[in-house]
């Protein structure tokens, strides 16, 4: 792990980033399919309302649990937070619309690999700038 520039310390932050992230994804997907599904709303609508929300609920998560911020400026935190999330989003929604426009996948499965792709930018940007 030392030897590729990790420490037992982010790796334990991404970890936890990810235990975070999975109550993110139950939040994601549950918005994204009520207002999809249900509620008959454009998918890439749906897919940003769902990631937003969850990267609300996430922020509050991270900012106790992941990074134990004191940081005393919330607002700021939580405006940069949410600064990374919303490029986060352009990368999950440019990702599962290659998915689904281009390469034919189910819109579910491929909106699971936007997920990751956003959440290795998110782990990375948030370490960096957001909870420093």
């Amino acid at each position: 792990m030392e030897q590729l520039g990790l420490n037992a310390d982010v790796v334990a932050k991404f970890l936890k980033f990810g235990l975070v992230g999975i109550s993110g994804l139950f939040i994601d997907f549950g918005i994204t399919f009520l207002l999809r599904n249900k509620l008959k709303i454009h998918q890439y609508i749906a897919n940003a309302t769902g990631f937003i929300t969850a990267a609300s609920t996430n922020y509050i998560l991270n900012r106790v649990y992941t990074f134990h911020s004191h940081n005393p400026h919330m607002l700021m935190e939580y405006g940069k937070f949410i600064g990374v999330s919303i490029v986060g989003l352009g990368i999950n929604t440019f990702v599962l619309w290659l998915l689904v426009s281009k390469a034919n996948w189910n819109f579910y499965f491929a909106k699971l690999f936007a997920i990751g792709a956003a959440t290795m930018w998110n782990f990375i940007i948030n370490l960096a700038i957001t909870f420093v």
